[in-house]
């Protein structure tokens, strides 16, 4: 599961499995070498004998995938407006489909056909794009446009920006793929998880067998503390129904886990109140997230929680104080009565900016990377093996074919419904490229997806851009464009992380995730009436990413000014250091393993403490297990910090499926 911030019988005798089934050497650590020598190994020893002889793109998968992602999407809808925050669903698909599949095969008296690992794995792609690439801005976007107005937009609106948004962004991470996944082997955590989860369910051999076993119990106590912490949120939602259940009370105080540990007191950097965020999660999924994420990310997080929590809001808080009550003086942050504040709606500018020009240094310094991407353009230059590899990889003419009428879509749809004009929609549909750049790296590095704080960064240039200024609904709707298409092409690497692991098709994987987004729009437009007839009914939600994206459409349209000025220096001091660090690990790269990661400052910068916390917590005990027991560190890790990441992630899922149909009982 990557978090996004919006504010398991093995199938050996299936035709074509046999042992590239039973016995995965997955490439976790990735390959090493020229970009050449890099996917000449993964072609070799990865892709052939798997990804050219099985079964991948079959009318079930994707049928089936599309059904899982249907009903997934409602419930990631659901914890959108509940929560401010959806779960990735790739982990949850695979599980529930093999399942599924293999329960309907005992029905059928084995008539039908076991699924293919590389088969399942596009069934997964198939359902993450529609349980998760849809449904973020109608939620938060076209919530916050739901309050400012007082009605809805017509159905067809809200299906068709939904539908360009979210295949905007899966044509847009194309280019990205050769360059993020290929080449510089970012971990995409989730990807991992998934795949690992899969070759456990499919594994034959005993290391594999152990692997598995290792996998099964943490997924085990992954699946039990998600259930503990999650359960509350059930309990509630059964309340609100009006059919209180005793029992369900009683097991709730018996056996719970909180959602957050508060920091004592005395731990506080301000006297006499209180950060919001400074707490600690028992969430062994962030743990596991960190784990795999590794030491230098983690501990970067680490360090830019503590700067911003016990260095620099502290002092920008000061500053407020001193300066409270002189003419024209924007403050920082809001205190509550309580004296708490949440420094997070401060330093997401900050955060931001980091991220934004990081992302952009490090193309601009690997320009020669992204530009493999376009090979098909240099015929001429082409080897044997290039020439194989362009023949499976997703061809630019592809992304040529996509983009010119999806942008004329997207133009077309801010234009009519939004009153967005061709100048103003052109640059939302090149904002979203930026957008997922970073929200690809982000997720590469980190498993967590910004796609709250990157449409934040959409809302403060239309806040000054010439005929955006001042009008809220132009602020939010290209905002959710670029955020959205951002969220997207985030989950297409993702999914495409594991099937690398896994020596899928990229092609293949790619149609699946295309068709999947189909299927999430079919679901989650009604769901969001259904669960949404009013402005009423969205405020009974307390949605806080959708008050968010609307308090910053408040704050924008009323001009730039508004903004602190401490975020002003926040944006340009993000700013220097997204363009310093990548730039100096590209002058000393023997310094860049001791240089902090600038992803992992930024997002720190965007996330509550808890987070950052546990990625580093996960990553040292990792450390510590290798120091211990070096081999049985190797072999087992990665299978465990699956296990843990899988398990809570199922488990919430479920639990946000079953609120999701109390929910709808209780608005009926």
């Amino acid at each position: 599961m990557s978090l996004v911030c919006n504010d398991t019988t093995a199938a050996a005798d299936a035709p074509g499995a046999g042992a590239a089934d039973r016995d995965l050497d997955l490439p976790i650590k990735g390959f090493s070498g020229t970009p050449d020598e890099i996917e000449r190994q993964w072609f070799e020893k990865i892709y052939t004998g798997r990804g050219d002889v099985q079964r991948q793109l079959t009318l079930r998968a994707v049928l089936m995938g599309g059904g899982l992602g249907m009903f997934m999407s409602v419930s990631n809808l659901y914890t959108t407006l509940k929560l401010g925050w959806a779960f990735g669903v790739a982990i949850t698909a695979c599980v529930l489909s093999f399942v599924i599949w293999n329960g309907l095969r005992a029905l059928s008296g084995g008539r039908l056909s076991p699924m293919s690992i590389l088969e399942n794995n596009c069934m997964q792609s198939t359902a993450s794009a529609a349980g998760y690439s849809t449904g973020g801005t109608i939620g938060t976007a076209f919530g916050a446009l739901l309050l400012l107005e007082g009605m809805h937009r017509p159905w067809y609106v809200v299906g068709a920006f939904a539908l360009f948004a979210a295949a905007l962004g899966v044509f847009l991470a194309i280019p990205m793929k050769r360059q993020m996944i290929n080449q510089e082997q970012l971990k995409f955590p989730s990807g991992i998880a998934a795949a690992e989860t899969l070759r456990s369910l499919y594994s034959r051999g005993r290391e594999a067998l152990q692997k598995a076993y290792a996998l099964i119990g943490a997924l085990a106590a992954g699946g039990l503390v998600g259930g503990l912490r999650s359960y509350g949120t059930l309990v509630e939602q059964f309340r609100g129904t009006g059919r209180p259940q005793v029992w369900l009370e009683r097991l709730h105080q018996v056996l719970s886990l909180p959602e957050a540990l508060a920091a004592p007191r005395w731990l506080s950097p301000i006297p006499h109140g209180q950060m919001a965020g400074l707490v600690f999660e028992p969430s062994v999924l962030l743990i596991g997230a960190g784990m795999i994420t590794g030491l230098r990310v983690s501990l970067s997080m680490l360090l830019g929680a503590t700067l911003l929590y016990f260095v620099v809001a502290p002092r920008v808080l000061l500053r407020d104080l001193t300066h409270a009550g002189v003419a024209g003086y924007v403050p920082s942050f809001t205190l509550l009565p309580d004296g708490s504040f949440n420094p997070i709606r401060w330093a997401l500018w900050g955060g931001t900016a980091i991220m934004v020009f990081s992302s952009l240094a490090t193309v601009a310094l690997e320009w020669r990377t992204l530009a493999r991407a376009f090979s098909l353009f240099r015929k001429k230059e082409r080897t044997a093996h290039s020439a194989a590899m362009d023949a499976i990889e997703v061809p630019v003419s592809w992304l040529v074919a996509g983009l010119v009428p999806i942008t004329l879509g997207m133009v077309i749809i801010q234009y009519l419904a939004f009153h967005i004009s061709v100048p103003l929609g052109l640059i939302a549909v090149a904002l979203a490229f930026v957008v997922s750049l970073v929200c690809c790296r982000a997720t590469g590095e980190t498993d967590t997806t910004p796609v709250g704080a990157m449409g934040k960064v959409t809302q403060l240039l239309y806040a000054v851009l010439p005929g955006a200024r001042g009008v809220a609904s132009i602020n939010l709707m290209a905002a959710g464009a670029t955020a959205a298409a951002g969220g997207a092409a985030a989950d297409l690497l993702t999914d495409l992380k594991s099937g690398y692991i896994l020596g899928a098709n990229p092609r293949k994987q790619f149609l699946a995730q295309f068709v999947g987004i189909f299927f999430g729009t079919l679901a989650i437009v009604p769901a969001w009436y259904a669960l949404v007839p009013n402005p009423k009914a969205l405020e009974a939600f307390n949605p806080p990413a959708t008050f968010m994206w609307k308090a910053v459409a408040d704050l924008l349209t009323q001009g730039v000014h508004m903004l602190p000025v401490t975020a002003l220096w926040a944006i340009v001091g993000g700013a220097l250091i997204g363009v310093l660090l990548p730039l100096a690990a590209k002058l000393a790269p023997r310094a860049r393993p001791y240089l902090p990661s600038a992803m992992g400052l930024g997002l720190a910068w965007v996330m509550p403490f808890a987070n950052s916390l546990s990625f580093a917590l996960g990553a040292v005990l990792v450390l510590l297990w290798s120091r211990a027991r070096r081999r049985a560190a190797d072999l087992y890790y990665v299978p465990v910090a699956s296990g843990l990441i899988a398990g809570e992630s199922l488990v919430a899922a479920l639990i946000a499926i079953a609120c999701t149909g109390l929910g709808l009982l209780a608005v009926k």
